[in-house]
C-alpha cells in the first residue's frame, strides 16, 4: 500500500515569493485547494494522516481529515527548512537562490542538518505506514517532499528537477526503493477557479 506525500495549499506568501515564517496560514485559494485535494483523497481509502505542525500544513491536513474521517497526527520533523533570519524576505531581494544555500542562514538550518532531519522523518513515515491498515497521507512542505524524493525514492523514471506545486500529491510505494507511482499531481485543482499552484518556494 501507498504513502501519499502532500504539499500544503497556497499561502499569500507563496504567491508573493516570500520565505515564510512558521505561522503563515493558508490563503483563501489555498483553502480551496485543500478542499479539492481532500475530495480526491476521500476515494482512496486513507487510513492515517501525519502532518507538519506549521499552520499551513495543519490546515491542509485538517481539510483532508474532515473529508476522510481520519485523525491527524502532528510531527515537528516534517517542518519546512528553517531559513532563520531570511524568513519574511522576498526571494528577489536576496540576489541569490536561498533554497540552494548549503550553509546555515543566520539562526537557521544548514542543508546537511535539514537533510538529516528529513531522513529521520522519512524513517518515521515508513514506520507509520507499516503500522497503518491502508494508505498514509503525509502533509508537509515543498523542500521536504523534494528532499524525500531525491534521497529516498526511485527517481530513475523521472526528471531530477522536481516541481512540487501547492496542494500536489505524490504517491510512493512503501517498500524501498520506494517507486514513484504518481509525481506531484494537481489534476484535482480546477484552473478556472483555483489556478495553477506555485513551485516549491521555501514553504
Amino acid at each position: 500500500m501507498s504513502i501519499i506525500l502532500v504539499r500544503h495549499g497556497e499561502t499569500a506568501l507563496n504567491a508573493a515569493r516570500v520565505l515564510q515564517p512558521p505561522d503563515t496560514p493558508l490563503s483563501p485559494r489555498g483553502l480551496a485547494q485543500a478542499a479539492a485535494l481532500a475530495e480526491r483523497l476521500a476515494g482512496m481509502g486513507v487510513a492515517a494522516i501525519v502532518s507538519s505542525d506549521h499552520p499551513r500544513a495543519r490546515q491542509t491536513a485538517d481539510a483532508i481529515a474532515a473529508r476522510c474521517e481520519v485523525d491527524v497526527e502532528l510531527d515537528a520533523t516534517l517542518r519546512e527548512r528553517d531559513f532563520g533570519a531570511l524568513r519574511g524576505r522576498l526571494f528577489d531581494s536576496l540576489g541569490y537562490d536561498p533554497l540552494a544555500l548549503v550553509t546555515a542562514p543566520p539562526g537557521g538550518e544548514s542543508l546537511a542538518t535539514f537533510t538529516a532531519r528529513v531522513a529521520g522523518a522519512f524513517e518515521s513515515v515508513l514506520a507509520r505506514r507499516a503500522a497503518a491498515p491502508g494508505p498514509l497521507v503525509v502533509v508537509t512542505h515543498g523542500l521536504v517532499i523534494a528532499t524525500m524524493l531525491r534521497e529516498h525514492a526511485d527517481l530513475a523514471a523521472h526528471a531530477r528537477t522536481l516541481r512540487i506545486g501547492n496542494a500536489s500529491m505524490t504517491v510512493l510505494e512503501a517498500q524501498s526503493p520506494c517507486r514513484i507511482e504518481l509525481l506531484a499531481c494537481t489534476r484535482h485543482l480546477d484552473a478556472g477557479t483555483i489556478g495553477e499552484p506555485g513551485a516549491a518556494t521555501g514553504g
